[in-house]
């Protein structure tokens, strides 16, 4: 049997821009990305605290310490500068590959979007 659990997690890290205009996923620094063991073009989940939306898209990496959490596409009318979010991917193992997986979970500081050192 197969499950699927927590991979990665950003918790809680502010929405510093939403795009409309672009095709869509969210971009996120890439310092963040490699933190959480997030993968370019892998699926996420983002939920957003601020208004209880819940979006799936899929990571694009961010320039390198900017603190960048941008929605793109769609999910620009459901996100906003501002706005609290946790960004979450999830892998699917085995029952006993769950019982000694540890999810990859960063708190970075959520007024800089910045890993707390």
């Amino acid at each position: 049997m197969y499950i699927e659990v927590l991979k990665s997690k950003i918790h809680r890290v502010t929405v510093t821009q939403a795009n409309l205009n672009y095709i869509g996923s969210i971009t996120i620094d890439e310092e963040l990305a490699e933190a959480a063991g997030l993968l370019e073009n892998e699926k996420v989940q983002v939920v957003n605290i601020t208004n209880g939306e819940r979006i799936e898209t899929y990571v694009i990496k961010g320039e390198r310490g900017s603190g960048s959490i941008c929605l793109n596409g769609a999910a620009a009318h459901k996100f906003a500068p501002g706005d609290l979010v946790i960004i979450m991917s999830y892998a699917i193992m085995t029952l006993q590959e769950a019982e000694n997986h540890k999810p990859k979970v960063i708190f970075p500081d959520s007024a800089t979007n910045r890993l707390i050192k």
